[in-house]
């Protein structure tokens, strides 16, 4: 049952014996692009003032109208896109209306993400002083040739400088996006990525594998994919440079230094509720799981929400589980779900350890790096023989 939110007074006396425990996410979506990225399937808009100016209105409703729900306490807080640095200073009224409206514990982690290429002072500067302590900015390669096949309009220089900025007022928790697997890259182009963004002393860096997704620019046009053998070496190669530079390697695609682990994209792989806000965006809450439409025009006329069955299924935490190198906890299995795993699944075990696919240490099972390149394939064999 949905509680109604406490008053403003309330709110403080809460704070000293509210726990992290029972703490929700909250993820926000800007749905706007100065331009679209030829690889980006996300749902996103022309960043038309006037249609920001309307979207923000709704949005800001929205989070009233969820913030009057719920009393629970909310460990993080993140706003991404789109491209929530086109709306430069108006970033405060989002991060203003959520610290406002939701319960956010005094250490919440409070992401923003950025592309560097627009001029980033005025973001930087309202999103810090409305309370962001951390920075996600979408760099993806170091390459200026990648670059431009990829539709990103910044500079390496770009780049070095919204880190400095970010840092000069306060910022010291960044992270930074790269991509593998990209048409015509190598070896040499790859580590040049790595390089520049260890060079920058951030904190975490998250690094995908390129997929080409269907009505995304890049789907249709004819490129020379690299074979699936030197994506896969690829991937190793990021492993281990930033491993060597420091940063544990904590999720398939997430990197980071000691006690700089993404704690918003945690509460996913963790099964836990979050609620999120904005076209296209997704919510596990309550048992549930339900989103908004990809639609801009509707969610500014009435935004509703789409109920989309149950979760937090036996299934959902072997696969959420085995993408996080702490692993899946047998133990845990049993006290959530009391499932014993059977026999079958212990001899499929052993084979995965045998061919330096998995390890299984203190009843816990998890993926070696190798292992993690055939995940699918692994999670579907195993939740084949869980039972």
């Amino acid at each position: 049952m949905l509680q109604p939110f406490p008053v403003a007074a309330q709110v403080k006396l809460l704070h000293n014996s509210l726990k992290s425990a029972d703490a929700l996410g909250i993820y926000i979506h800007i749905p706007f692009c100065a331009k679209r990225c030829s690889y980006c399937n996300f749902y996103s808009a022309c960043a038309e003032q006037n249609t920001v100016d309307k979207y923000l209105d709704a949005l800001i409703s929205e989070i009233k109208n969820w913030g009057g729900k719920i009393c629970r306490p909310v460990a993080s807080l993140y706003i991404g896109g789109g491209t929530p640095s086109v709306l430069r200073e108006k970033i405060s009224l989002v991060l203003d209306a959520a610290r406002q409206n939701f319960i956010l514990l005094p250490d919440a982690e409070i992401t923003v993400e950025m592309n560097p290429e627009e001029n980033p002072d005025a973001f930087l500067n309202a999103a810090k002083s409305s309370g962001a302590n951390r920075l996600s900015i979408g760099m993806q390669s170091a390459n200026r040739c990648e670059l431009l096949l990829l539709g990103r309009r910044h500079t390496n220089a770009e780049v070095k400088s919204a880190v400095k900025k970010a840092k000069a007022i306060g910022f010291n928790n960044i992270s930074v996006d790269i991509m593998t697997g990209l048409p015509q890259s190598n070896d040499e182009k790859l580590r040049k990525t790595l390089e520049f963004a260890v060079s920058l002393d951030i904190e975490h860096i998250s690094a995908y594998i390129l997929k080409l997704e269907p009505k995304t620019l890049l789907y249709n046009k004819d490129l020379p994919l690299i074979d699936a053998d030197t994506s896969a070496n690829q991937y190793l190669l990021v492993c281990e440079v930033l491993k060597n530079h420091g940063f544990g390697h904590y999720e398939i695609s997430n990197f980071a230094r000691s006690g700089f682990e993404g704690r918003h994209n945690l509460k996913y792989w963790h099964c836990e509720e979050y609620i999120g806000i904005g076209p296209s965006a997704h919510s596990f809450f309550e048992g549930k799981r339900f989103f908004y439409d990809s639609d801009l025009k509707g969610f500014i006329k009435h935004p509703e929400i789409i109920e989309d069955g149950s979760g937090g299924s036996m299934d959902e935490f072997v696969m959420l589980s085995l993408r996080l190198k702490s692993g899946l906890s047998f133990q845990k299995l049993k006290t959530l779900y009391n499932t014993e795993p059977s026999d079958k699944l212990y001899e499929f075990i052993k084979m995965l350890c045998l061919q330096n696919l998995a390890k299984f240490e203190n009843n816990t099972l998890s993926l070696t790096n190798e292992g993690m390149l055939v995940s699918n394939t692994i999670i579907t064999e195993i939740l084949e023989r869980i039972v």
